[in-house]
């Protein structure tokens, strides 16, 4: 700021924020400096890809254990993809604007199973069963996401998130994913000739080549899972070429 000698004028200057390497290290972007336009659209596209598989994987474990068939399974596919736009919607425009999508969370899978299990719900016909099963599930997560939403308002959270630390955190966010693996595992033992190979290629592309390769924009550290997932492809892609020619017909 500026005074003027004969009088009260003040003018203001403007200071552009910094860059986020300069306030944290090893981020390159944050709010106040989010990427370009192209690189944010690949960038949402493979956040997109990610949810999108933990959205099917979660529908297709617990649907069926709910009594309910292929056409269940879509309508709750299709109902978690419809919330998580509207809610990655309300919260770039009034949350915390994070670049994130929101999608299914795995916290709520064991309280879900625990009330899929309870006999309360038990009904000879499956559809039956899997509408009233639904339906304690909706009331659950009405009542959970509520208390959420009250300490959230109130800073309740805030004042207990400063007496947690890394120590704490790591091993309940770990053991909520690892939670999940007993159903995304048999699936990729069913197509081995696949899954090992993605699995394979995303580690070495994420942990090792972005390290190697000391490049500033960091290609294979921000796009391995979309990088993996073309390369794979087109490795299923000649793999089934070559089934066919040999006339060989392998369900995958």
């Amino acid at each position: 700021m500026a005074a003027g000698g004969g009088g009260a004028k003040v003018d203001e200057v403007v200071l552009a924020p910094h860059p986020a390497r300069d306030q944290l290290p090893n981020v390159s972007f944050c709010i106040t400096s989010p990427p370009p336009w192209p690189e944010a659209i690949l960038l949402g596209f493979q956040h997109y890809i990610v949810m999108l598989g933990t959205t099917v994987i979660i529908a297709t474990a617990l649907v069926p254990q709910m009594g309910g068939g292929n056409a269940e399974k879509a309508q709750v596919i299709q109902t978690l993809l419809f919330v998580a736009g509207l809610n990655t919607l309300l919260q770039t425009m009034f949350g915390t604007r994070l670049p994130a999508v929101i999608g299914t969370s795995y916290t709520y899978v064991a309280p879900t199973i625990s009330i899929i299990l309870s006999g309360r719900w038990s009904d000879p016909d499956p559809i039956a069963r899997f509408k009233k099963t639904m339906r304690a599930i909706q009331g659950a997560l009405i009542i959970a996401s509520t208390i959420q939403i009250i300490l959230g308002f109130s800073g309740l959270w805030r004042n207990v998130a400063r007496c947690l630390s890394p120590l704490s955190a790591v091993p309940l966010v770990a053991l909520a994913g690892f939670g999940l693996y007993e159903f995304g595992f048999p699936g990729v033992a069913r197509c081995v000739e696949i899954g090992l190979p993605q699995l394979i290629l995303l580690v070495v592309l994420s942990q090792y080549i972005s390290r190697l390769m000391h490049s500033g924009r960091n290609i294979f550290g921000r796009f391995s899972v979309l990088i993996s997932v073309a390369i794979v492809w087109i490795y299923a892609h000649i793999l089934t070429l070559r089934t066919l020619s040999n006339g060989v017909h392998r369900p995958g």
